[in-house]
């Protein structure tokens, strides 16, 4: 988990000096991110599944090998091509590993109060991934050269290998029997792919333009015959039961808002302070490190606790509520901004994902059976990353189309730049208050209907309440 969040945040920083060591176009050097989201976010589920049947233990391995395999080859990449060709290749390990990660925890974790701690440290190293790769990033290709960005998994890779041969448990799996689907595996993959890269194409292409409607069409199509597909065959890649469970849908669809909201605090607070305040790379991250803390402090330290006391919903609730205020402080902004007033509350206020997480993550897997914990692994981490897609695409084309605006207006750069930003800041709130109003309506616990009572049961009742009241009163003293 650490190795696959602090590979997606450390190479954003490394991008200039990939463009100019490479001779990346800028339409090219999209796909070193875009090769890498579209192989990942396509593979989730399909993995997911793949790892209960074939054994979560065997696609994590295999998935984790793959992975640092393929970060040596893009750290001696000579060629754009190689660069690409390396990052989709990383997607494919990483949605391998990835995708069974949560079911192995669920099942080794059967006790609530330890699952609930083994999901807070796993939500804890995504929140440090995320704050290494920022200041790493900056830091590795000022000092050394943007190769060592990749070169750094391999230490972790090796590492992650070797305790993994033996710490985790052998499991056999269901079978391919139990779900070989081939043609529904073709089905969701082909519509998660085109989907994906039509959401982040979006920006270049424009989101009424025919080539994002008609992929987006085409996409939609695809992922519908994957679910009539699923209702009718005898051994579904993905049964539908999983979805049945308002823990489970309501939970990725909470997640999938949360995210797309959450892309305007990772990747446009970093720009703010950098095209408006002036901040350098090393900087920024630096900048953003008390979020990065706070949250890593909640999630490891207190959401575990806070959840075997209050429940995963109330949790959630209240962590979606500090988000709201995260994002409510950030779309008033100023241009001049202090870091210490305006910018630090907001950072100190990005705790809500460490209690928002965790608890999401629980609800997400409590809903599924065993031998479905690989496919709601899967599905969760799917959400996630169409979320973190439809954000990139909707928020920064919705900032740049406000900055375009207020610039042809007259305005100055920085009073332009900021506008934009406070027009996606606002819409991600407007996302986690929809976030915040499913997790209150949909994620409630279902109220236990009475069991009907048989004339069987009535006669036993009497008998019960008889001999209660023939007991002697020394029977009832003790």
């Amino acid at each position: 988990m650490l190795m696959t969040i602090l590979d997606g945040s450390i190479v954003t920083v490394a991008m200039p000096a990939i463009q100019s060591d490479l001779g990346f176009t800028p339409v090219g050097l999209s796909w070193v991110v875009n090769a890498y989201l579209i192989a990942f976010g396509s593979l989730l589920l399909l993995a997911g599944r793949l790892g209960d049947l074939i054994g979560r233990k065997r696609m994590f391995l295999a998935g984790t090998g793959i992975f640092t395999a393929a970060s040596l080859l893009a750290g001696v990449a000579t060629s754009p091509g190689v660069l690409i060709a390396a990052r989709f290749l990383q997607g494919v390990g990483s949605a391998m590993s990835s995708a069974v990660g949560l079911g192995i925890l669920v099942t080794l974790f059967t006790v609530p109060r330890e699952r609930a701690r083994a999901i807070a440290a796993f939500s804890f190293t995504g929140a440090a991934g995320a704050s290494l790769g920022q200041v790493l990033g900056g830091i590795l290709t000022d000092a050394l050269a943007w190769n060592w960005i990749f070169f750094i998994n391999l230490p972790i890779g090796l590492a992650t290998l070797l305790v993994a041969l033996r710490a985790l448990p052998a499991d056999q799996g269901l079978g391919l029997t139990a779900g070989a689907d081939v043609l529904g595996a073709v089905l969701v993959t082909t519509g998660l792919m085109t989907g994906i890269y039509a959401v982040v194409k979006i920006e270049e292409h424009g989101a009424g333009s025919a080539h994002t409607l008609g992929l987006g069409a085409l996409a939609l199509a695809l992922l519908t015959g994957f679910l009539v597909r699923q209702a009718k065959t005898a051994n579904p890649l993905m049964p539908l039961r999983i979805l049945r469970s308002r823990s489970v849908s309501g939970a990725n669809a909470v997640q999938m808002l949360m995210v797309a909201a959450l892309f305007s605090f990772q990747i446009l607070v970093a720009l703010y302070l950098q095209k408006v305040l002036g901040y350098g790379a090393a900087e920024t991250g630096l900048a953003m490190l008390p979020a990065a803390a706070v949250i890593g402090a909640v999630s490891l330290g207190v959401s575990a606790r806070l959840i075997a006391r209050f429940g995963e919903r109330n949790v959630l609730l209240t962590g979606l509520v500090l988000l709201i205020g995260v994002l409510g402080l950030l779309a008033r902004v100023p241009v001049h901004a202090s870091y210490v007033t305006d910018l630090l509350p907001v950072m100190l206020l990005a705790a809500g994902f460490g209690l928002a997480l965790p608890a999401l993550t629980s609800l997400a897997m409590s809903g599924a059976e065993e031998k479905d914990a690989g496919l709601a692994s899967g599905l969760f981490n799917t959400t996630q990353q169409i979320g973190m897609a439809l954000g990139i695409a909707v928020l920064s084309t919705l900032a740049a189309t406000r900055t375009e605006s207020l610039t042809a207006a007259g305005r100055p750069a920085s009073e332009a730049l900021t506008g934009g930003y406070h027009l996606a800041f606002a819409v991600g709130a407007g996302l986690l208050l929809a976030a915040l109003a499913i997790a209150f309506t949909v994620l409630r616990r279902p109220v236990k209907p009475e069991t009907p009572e048989t004339p069987g049961t009535r006669q036993q009742t009497k008998k019960t309440k008889k001999t209660k009241e023939t007991k002697s009163p020394t029977t009832m003293a003790a």
